[in-house]
């Protein structure tokens, strides 16, 4: 009697066991279930992704070296996450509905014109009229290798201009980045800091630069940074009035924690604020974490699931 009941007991573990095994396989089977029917709705969407390139002496690896991975070589593995959720946006559509756009920027533009040249080739236009699996490859072996050769002669040029991130907001973000019947996608590559000597404006407390100098400057060190941040009203002034129609995502962000150990939190402050006062539709901002590391919140974001 003792050994049967045993045995029944041991198959009563083993049948609970199997039912929350199923149960656990069934909820993971609606999971990606409900994941491949929101990526199938949002295949329909005409996607108009632009890359908004930081190639100032961040990506130096003699003036910031980084033991793990260089910066240069994260933000080439970054541009490629984008160009592989592209085209797996468009592996998603029918021909027929194919009208998506990739592209890639610089503010201030490289003084190195081959730059300016080879990046022009990264700028696609894909409809009904040209979309083939050859057209896909093309994108994709285009954004393996050119950023690379970007990189390269910016690394070797040596002659860093700096970022005006701001000015490209405000100048250019609605004839380059934003059209009507788009989803219209911003990444943008930097370190945190907006800076160019030609486009330095002070307002009160507002300004269209941040530097780790700046935070220095103004008191923004030390555990009340917040208090007198808003206190204090500051911020980057306003480039847009209306960017509803534009998501932005922001990757590689940088901070000089060893003179600072608050500057990661005041960069995002300064950024989230600025978004939000220009109304931009939907934004992250994301840290200079490894490629493998975000390569998944890029795909998410994109391809918005």
């Amino acid at each position: 009697m003792k050994f049967t009941n045993i045995i029944v007991s041991i198959f009563l573990i083993i049948f609970l066991f199997s039912c929350k095994s199923d149960n656990k396989s069934e909820k993971n089977s609606k999971q990606r279930d409900n994941e491949t029917q929101l990526r199938h709705a949002n295949s329909n969407e005409n996607l108009n992704i632009s890359l908004l390139l930081d190639l100032s002496d961040r990506i130096s690896p003699e003036l910031h070296p980084n033991p793990t991975m260089q910066i240069y070589e994260r933000d080439i593995n970054y541009i490629k996450s984008v160009s592989d959720a592209f085209i797996d946006h468009l592996s998603s559509k029918k021909i027929r509905q194919m009208n998506d756009k990739i592209q890639l920027y610089f503010e201030p533009e490289p003084l190195n014109q081959n730059i300016n040249e080879i990046s022009s080739q990264l700028k696609f236009e894909i409809t009904r009229q040209n979309a083939s699996l050859d057209k896909l490859e093309k994108i994709k072996q285009m954004y393996s290798s050119i950023p690379k050769e970007i990189y390269s002669l910016a690394i070797k040029d040596d002659n860093y201009v700096g970022s005006d991130t701001w000015s490209f907001i405000k100048e250019k973000v609605d004839d380059y980045c934003v059209d009507d019947g788009y989803r219209n996608i911003l990444v943008i590559l930097s370190d945190g800091y907006i800076y160019h000597e030609d486009g330095k404006i002070k307002e009160n407390n507002m300004s269209t630069y941040i530097t780790s100098k700046y935070f220095v400057q103004q008191g923004l060190k030390g555990s009340n940074w917040n208090d007198k941040y808003t206190n204090q009203e500051f911020g980057l002034i306003p480039a847009h009035s209306d960017l509803s129609n534009l998501e932005i995502l922001v990757l590689g962000i940088n901070p000089n924690t060893a003179d600072n150990p608050y500057e990661l939190d005041i960069i995002k402050k300064f950024w989230a604020d600025w978004f939000d006062k220009m109304k931009v539709g939907r934004y992250e901002i994301k840290t200079a974490d490894l490629p493998s590391n975000l390569d998944n919140i890029i795909q998410n974001f994109i391809l918005n699931i």
